[in-house]
């Protein structure tokens, strides 16, 4: 690679940076210092990537054992708060699981379902690689 080649990207990278951080300044929880800054774009790169991860696992598991709409939704939740229309696709998602009376998830299935993926996920790397 040549230096202008390189010294090019590296100019389209500060140049994406700047803009990162001055609609970090516009958009975000006001942030006072560009590190905090740049902090905050790091934690929404991180929110946006594993929400994207359990809802891929969620798609999976509506094939394969598994609470798959309750995984769904909840990367679903660490999504919306970034990307708009993942909140409009949570309340599509929230219409489909049981609810009670208020409309909110009961703990127990939430939980059991964590449980029912755990196990399932754990029996089939024992079946996989260790039997």
């Amino acid at each position: 690679m040549n230096d202008s080649s390189h010294q090019s990207r590296r100019e389209r990278f500060e140049e994406f940076e700047k803009a990162a951080i001055e609609a970090e300044f516009e958009t975000g929880r006001r942030e006072e210092s560009v590190a905090e800054a740049k902090r905050h774009i790091l934690i929404r790169i991180g929110r946006v990537f594993l929400g994207t991860i359990v809802v891929i696992a969620g798609l999976l598991m509506l094939a394969l054992p598994g609470p798959g709409m309750i995984t769904i939704a909840a990367g679903l939740a660490l999504l919306a708060s970034d990307v708009p229309f993942a909140r409009r696709l949570l309340e599509n998602v929230r219409k489909r699981l049981p609810a009670d009376a208020d409309g909110k998830i009961s703990k127990p299935v939430v939980i059991g379902g964590l449980i029912v993926s755990a196990i399932t996920v754990g029996v089939s790397l024992w079946w996989t690689f260790f039997r």
